[in-house]
Order: structure tokens, then sequence, then C-alpha cells
């Protein structure tokens, strides 16, 4: 358990955060723990990809001494409970808002999510990352009603090129909201402070506790200058 004079923070939504920020961490923590990767199994034949890279793998002194604790997996078949929690995310209004606010604004949100540096593939056909980034953006997604259910049902099937908009958003949604499910889980379970340098996950997870009533302690470190 968590103790007076030995705090601990929980980074999210990723896996591995800038240098800087790991600086403020560790001046702020006792000890900074890492989840791994997030890689989400929607069906037994579709999902997405994990990494293996991890924090401490720069830093062995650190996880050494404990300052660094990592290891904590995110990956998996979708639970009853974690599917339930993203559909009460995607059925907010005022979460969407939030969510499609970032997407279409802040560029590091947008990486987190998708790769517009390069081509990105819609459905069967390669898309330029900011023709995709526009389309993606459109004003009228943030109030399509996406679910767990419909994304699965999406991920076995042959998509036209405008479904394939939609199933792309979709998932990003519920990468997105799936992540701060987790940070909760982990927060909750270990005694953890929930601790992020992006503004726009800080804001969604804000939202999602105060809907559901839940006093989850939530900081935000502000990046300036990197």
């Amino acid at each position: 358990m968590n103790v007076p004079g030995d705090p601990r923070g929980l980074y999210y939504p990723f896996h591995l955060c800038h240098e800087h920020t790991l600086q403020q961490l560790l001046a702020r923590y006792q000890s900074v723990h890492f989840r791994d990767y997030m890689a989400l199994q929607l069906t037994p034949m579709s999902g997405t990809t994990a990494y293996m890279d991890r924090m401490g793998t720069e830093h062995p002194e650190l996880v050494a001494a404990g300052r660094i604790v990592q290891g904590y997996s995110v990956s998996g078949p979708m639970d009853a409970q974690l599917s339930t929690a993203v559909d009460d995310d995607l059925a907010d209004p005022g979460w969407r808002d939030l969510f499609h606010e970032a997407l279409r604004e802040d560029r590091r949100f947008q990486r987190g999510v998708f790769d517009f540096s390069h081509a990105v593939r819609i459905s069967d056909s390669l898309i330029p990352g900011p023709a995709a980034l526009l389309r993606l953006v459109e004003v009228q997604r943030k109030t399509l009603p996406y679910s767990v259910r419909t994304l699965k049902e999406w991920s076995v099937r042959s998509l036209t090129t405008e479904e394939g908009y939609d199933f792309e958003y979709a998932l990003a949604l519920v990468k997105t909201s799936a992540s701060l499910t987790y940070t909760v889980r982990l927060a909750s379970r270990h005694g953890l402070e929930a601790v992020t340098d992006s503004e726009p996950h800080f804001r969604l997870l804000q939202r999602t506790c105060g809907r559901e009533g839940r006093n989850l302690a939530n900081q935000l470190i502000p990046r300036k200058g990197y």
C-alpha cells in the first residue's frame, strides 16, 4: 500500500515517456510505475500488435534501485468490464467532444493513435497521412454511435473505404478509452497516483472519473519546451 512519504506514480497512457518527463516524475515520486505496451485482442483473429520495449531498458540502474517499476500487462482480450467501461466513455457526449478536439488539434495525441507521417491504410486503400486526418476529424464522427461491439464486427469483414474511416476512428476511440480504464484499474489496485504529461488524456480521465463519481488521484505534468 501507499504510505505517507512514499508517493508512487503510475505514468499513463503510454508505456514510454520523454526523458525530461522521467526526470520530473523521479523528482516527484519515490517510484514510477510503467505499463507494458497495450495490445488489444478484439476477436480471436484480430487485434493490435504489441512491442516489447520497456522504459527500464535504458535505465537498468533505476529498475535495480526500485525507482522504475514495470511489467504491468494491459494486453489481451477485452473482458466484459473493460468493454462496458469503454462503451460508457463512447456514449458520453462530453468525453467524445474532448477526444475529437484532441484528435483535431493535438499533434502528440494524433501520433498516439495514428502515424500520419506516412500513408495510412484505410480498408484496402493507402491514403496520404494529411488527407486521412482531414477525413477522420470530420465533425459528424464525434456524434456517430460507435461501440466495442460494432468495432469487433467491422474487424472481421471487408469494409468499403468510407467504412474503413469509421473503423479507424472507432479503433482510436476504443484504444484511448481502454488505456484510461487500465489506468484506473492499476492505480486503484496498487495504490498508485495516476500521472501524465498529456493534457488531452488528463482531461479525458478527469471526465470519466467525474462522470462515475470516482475519487482518483490524477496529476498533470505540463510539457514545456520539449
